[in-house]
């Protein structure tokens, strides 16, 4: 069903190939006149637009009582292809470390093989406030690295950490899921 919710959790997924192609391609703005750092600015300008449509889906969704089945597929689908598409851009143009970059990724991969598991044995596995923190930190170290601000490679290393252990969180919540599920 497509309401207002999944309409934001849409234009997530829209702007963040769109975001990816600014990141690669500084010449878009360097061949104009522009200097570099309007690459910077806009990526991070449609960074942030993307990732408080993330903030409003949920809002809205619950206040509204909009939750549907779509939507829960759509909002987590939509946050991972925009922070992957920043990292990924970002490792591309060597502004993230590949080796952060890869353990994202293969947690990312990992949890969602998890949650289809879940799905598949009509388990719930909600997510953890360590997964939304996570979700934030990596957004912060997103926006400290496409601006070139100092210390971003410090919180791209936090945000590491926080995925790390939100993703062995998850893992307790489902092995308590399925042991609850047993008895």
């Amino acid at each position: 069903m497509l309401n207002l919710p999944n309409a934001l959790a849409s234009l997530r997924i829209l702007l963040a190939p769109l975001m990816f192609w600014i990141i690669l391609t500084p010449e878009l703005f360097t061949n104009n006149g522009f200097d570099i750092t309007w690459n910077y600015y806009f990526a991070s300008l449609l960074f942030v637009l993307a990732s408080a449509t993330d903030f409003f889906d949920g809002f809205i969704a619950r206040q509204w009582n909009q939750m549907t089945m779509l939507g829960a597929i759509l909002d987590p689908l939509a946050d991972k292809m925009l922070t992957l598409a920043a990292f990924l851009g970002l490792m591309m143009v060597d502004e993230a470390s590949a080796w952060a970059v890869y353990i994202i990724i293969v947690r990312e991969l990992f949890i969602t093989g998890i949650r289809t598991v879940a799905v598949s044995e009509g388990l719930s596995v909600k997510a953890s406030w360590a997964g939304k923190v996570k979700t934030v930190a990596q957004m912060i170290a997103i926006g400290f690295l496409l601006m070139r601000w100092p210390f971003g490679d410090v919180l791209l290393w936090f945000a590491v950490f926080l995925t790390l252990y939100s993703g062995l969180e998850y893992l307790w919540g489902f092995k308590k899921a399925l042991l609850k599920d047993e008895s």
